[in-house]
């Protein structure tokens, strides 16, 4: 389910900066969740080789960085393969994908995914585990 929410949203951010950028360009919706599902896919393949590529490079020290430039490189492959689809240059792709970052860690944010949560309640379990174990 959260990627069909990520999906709509990463669509939606696309569509919204096509009509507030005029070098961005996307026929409709169904392009732009297209778009939004092929640099999903691309992202966690092609991107996962690129970004730990570049991060060995960088030592792991821009990791947020170089996932925003993964993504952005991954939506001008799309460019390339979308006939319906086009962005004219590399700080408009930059742009969507910092504005895709931003609108997803606002919905995880209202989802409540905190991960933080998350680790501390899997800290706990073997714990409490070891009590059980103990009586």
């Amino acid at each position: 389910m959260d990627f069909i929410i990520n999906l709509l949203v990463t669509a939606a951010v696309i569509l919204i900066l096509s009509y507030a950028m005029s070098s961005v360009h996307v026929k409709s919706f169904w392009t732009a969740l297209w778009v939004a599902f092929l640099t999903a896919i691309f992202t966690a393949t092609i991107g996962w080789l690129l970004g730990g590529l570049l991060n060995l490079v960088t030592f792991f020290l821009l990791e947020a960085i170089v996932g925003l430039i993964v993504t952005a490189l991954m939506l001008k492959l799309v460019d390339k393969l979308v006939g319906n689809f086009k962005i004219d240059g590399f700080l408009p792709a930059l742009i969507i994908a910092i504005a895709v970052a931003i609108a997803l860690a606002i919905v995880g944010w209202l989802r409540g995914d905190n991960e933080e949560e998350e680790y501390a309640q899997l800290e706990q379990k073997p714990q409490t585990e070891q009590i059980f174990q103990q009586v």
